[in-house]
């Protein structure tokens, strides 16, 4: 398994995210929906990682800095043929080892409060995260369910 900071230009790593942006549209409404498309991950704000098994795309996820001292994780995805395996509980404790490393003393993010989500809920929720209101630009929305954790 190896992590590593990412352009974003590999094919496997744009199909992955398309098909993140996809299944977000599927399980919220348009307007909840805060998935950042490839073009909005090229931000110098924001750093975007990818994990790869051998030659095979596993996951991807971002920083994105917040403020001086904190961080939001974006775009956390688990290829679905692959999911079950670790893989984003590896991308998860590297996004945390990343974010002390470049300062950050929280981090934040958004997901979604649908059926579809609560194995992303569990996993965050297993890692320390715990809901906390709105953050950054964000507004109070049924469809997100806002989480933090002091790093």
């Amino acid at each position: 398994m190896k992590i590593q900071l990412d352009d974003l230009s590999h094919p496997a790593v744009k199909s992955l995210l398309l098909e993140h942006l996809k299944d977000m549209h599927a399980n919220s409404p348009a307007e909840s929906v805060h998935a950042l498309d490839l073009a909005k991950l090229k931000h110098r704000d924001i750093r975007f990682y990818t994990l790869w098994q051998d030659d095979t795309l596993a996951a991807c996820g971002a920083v994105k800095q917040v403020d001086l001292h904190s961080g939001e994780i974006k775009s956390m995805r688990a290829s679905k043929a692959l999911r079950g395996r670790g893989f984003g509980h590896a991308m998860l404790m590297h996004l945390e080892s990343e974010s002390r490393r470049l300062g950050f003393q929280r981090l934040y993010l958004e997901t979604g409060t649908a059926d579809y989500f609560l194995p992303a809920q569990r996993l965050y929720l297993s890692h320390g995260f715990e809901p906390c209101p709105p953050f950054g630009q964000y507004q109070a929305d049924p469809y997100s369910l806002f989480m933090t954790k002091a790093l």
